[in-house]
C-alpha cells in the first residue's frame, strides 16, 4: 500500500544552499529562489484547449492495438501491443488542438521563493524538506523539494559537533609568564581570555571555555565550548646576548649534567635541509 503511494507521488527535487558558520549560530532566514512544473491553470492539466478531442483515434482511449498476422490459410494470429500513435498514454493531441499557454505540455514553469528557516545549531549537510513543493504532474502528487545545507569554510573557526576550535599564537613569554588575547565571537561579542602566570602552554596544547561554543539544534540556549589550540612562537637565533642568555638560565630549573668521556666527539647541531626540498621528512614521510 505505501509502495503504491508512492508510485503516485512526483520526483523529489534536491537543492543544496550555501550557509556560514554565522548563519548556523545565530539562526536566519534564507531566500531560495527556483523553477518548478506547475499545472497549467488555462487547461487544468489536460493540454488541450476547451472542448477539443483527447482520446487517442487509433486505440480508442486504451492504450494498446490489436494487430493480426496472417500465419497460413484459414491461420491468423492476434497480438496486443501499445498504441503505436500515442505510445500507451490512451490520449492523442493534435497540433491544432494544444492549449496555448503550455503547448500541449499541461504544466507550465514558474518561479518559486522558498523561506529556508535556518535554526541555531544546525550542521554542515543537514537537510530541509519543503513537503509536496516539488513538479507538479497531472495525475500525481507533488514531491518534495529537499534543502541540503553546504557550510562554508570559515576563516577563524573550525566547528568539531558542537565544539568551536580557533588556533591561537602566542609568545614565548605568553607562554611562560601568562597572556590575554581577545576573541570576536560568531556574534559579534568580544571575550578576553586569559591564563594564569605560571600555568605553562606548550606547543599544540588545548584549551577551552565552557558554553562559548555552537548552539545546540533545538537546545539553543545551551552550547558546547570554544576550544583554543595554542601554537608558541619562539624567538629568532641571536635574539639575546650570551649574558642575558646565562642569567635567563638561571631561572630555569637546572640542566642535567652530562659526562663526556676521553673517547667523546663533539659536534654541533645544524639546520636540516631534506634531498628535495625543505617539505621533506628524513624518513620519506610528508610534513603535516
Amino acid at each position: 500500500r505505501m509502495r503504491g503511494r508512492a508510485d503516485r507521488r512526483g520526483k523529489t527535487v534536491v537543492h543544496q544552499l550555501s550557509v556560514s558558520l554565522e548563519d548556523l549560530y545565530n539562526g536566519t532566514t534564507r531566500k531560495l529562489s527556483l523553477q518548478k512544473n506547475i499545472i497549467c491553470r488555462k487547461c487544468g492539466g489536460c493540454g488541450v484547449r476547451e472542448g477539443a478531442q483527447r482520446r487517442c483515434p487509433k486505440c480508442h482511449g486504451s492504450g494498446m492495438e490489436v494487430r493480426i498476422h496472417q500465419l497460413g490459410p484459414s491461420m491468423i494470429q492476434q497480438i496486443q501491443t501499445v498504441c503505436s500513435q500515442c505510445q500507451g498514454q490512451c490520449e492523442w493531441i493534435r497540433p491544432r488542438d494544444c492549449c496555448l499557454t503550455c503547448n500541449g505540455r499541461k504544466v507550465v514553469r514558474e518561479k518559486k521563493i522558498l523561506s529556508v528557516h535556518l535554526d541555531k545549531g544546525m550542521k554542515d549537510g543537514q537537510k530541509i524538506t519543503f513537503h509536496e513543493e516539488g513538479d507538479q504532474v497531472p495525475g500525481l502528487e507533488p514531491g518534495d523539494i529537499i534543502i541540503v545545507l553546504d557550510q562554508k569554510e570559515h576563516p577563524v573557526f573550525r566547528r568539531s559537533g558542537d565544539d568551536l576550535v580557533v588556533k591561537r599564537e602566542i609568545s614565548l613569554a605568553d607562554a611562560l609568564c601568562g597572556c590575554r588575547q581577545l576573541i570576536r565571537t560568531l556574534d559579534n561579542r568580544t571575550l578576553l581570555i586569559s591564563s594564569q602566570p605560571g600555568d605553562v602552554i606548550r606547543p599544540g596544547d588545548l584549551r577551552c571555555v565552557p558554553n562559548e561554543g555552537m548552539p545546540v539544534y533545538r537546545s539553543p540556549f545551551q552550547k558546547g565550548k570554544l576550544i583554543l589550540q595554542f601554537q608558541v612562537k619562539f624567538p629568532e637565533p641571536g635574539w639575546l646576548p650570551s649574558d642575558r642568555l646565562r642569567q635567563l638560565q638561571t631561572f630555569f630549573p637546572a640542566q642535567e649534567e652530562v659526562m663526556a668521556t676521553q673517547d667523546t666527539q663533539e659536534v654541533e647541531l645544524s639546520d636540516y635541509v631534506a634531498q628535495g626540498g625543505p617539505g621533506r621528512r628524513p624518513w620519506g614521510g610528508d610534513t603535516c
